[in-house]
């Protein structure tokens, strides 16, 4: 049955909503992450928005699946986990997909629910104060295993959430180098800094 919750969790993880809503073309302008960032540089914010809710609920699914199926706080992490792995890894997509920032989120947000809302809200103020969504997602989700720690939630989610963050750490890196070389772009901006000049289509 366990088995059966990560190959689910991995599943829901793996659907590719940047680029069923966002098209193809986001491969191609931006930063080419198939995330809710780069579809708000190349498509509308509603658009964006759309695939940031649903990378949120896929995450928060995979534990509510695990849930349902009884599973322990071993089984939900590891469903959540394979949730956040399928995003970042899609076997539909030969394994490249996104950052895993906002399936995370959503997965926490069953499992640590204060903990989640103190980082997205750490994000949100991240976000604003610097202008760089890569920024705020890294303060954010290297925060969030010492919320989950701090609000009692267990020792299994804690360690999940220490996971997650080296994880999408990981999966931030060339943001890192452009961070440190000053060429990062900043929300808002007019060029994607480093990534070539704006398209007709990241006008959209």
């Amino acid at each position: 049955m366990s088995a059966l919750a990560v190959v689910g969790g991995y599943l829901l993880g793996s659907m590719p909503f940047a680029l069923w809503l966002g098209g193809s073309g986001i491969r191609h302008a931006g930063s080419g992450n198939p995330g809710a960032a780069n579809v708000l540089r190349v498509r509308r914010t509603s658009v964006a928005l759309a695939v940031l809710v649903l990378d949120v609920t896929k995450g928060a699914a995979a534990v509510l699946l695990a849930e349902a199926m009884g599973g322990d706080a071993s089984m939900t992490m590891a469903a959540g986990g394979a949730a956040i792995i399928g995003h970042v890894y899609p076997v539909w997509l030969a394994f490249c997909g996104g950052k895993g920032v906002a399936t995370t989120f959503g997965v926490f947000s069953i499992l640590a629910p204060p903990a989640a809302a103190v980082s997205a809200l750490l994000f949100a103020v991240t976000v604003w104060t610097t202008r760089y969504v890569s920024v705020g997602s890294l303060v954010a989700l290297v925060s969030l295993p010492g919320f989950v720690y701090l609000t009692g939630t267990g020792g299994v989610a804690t360690a999940g959430a220490g996971g997650a963050a080296l994880l999408v750490v990981f999966r931030h890196r060339t943001n890192l180098a452009r961070l440190h070389g000053g060429t990062e772009h900043r929300l808002g901006g007019r060029s994607w800094s480093g990534e070539g000049a704006p398209t007709e289509m990241t006008r959209k």
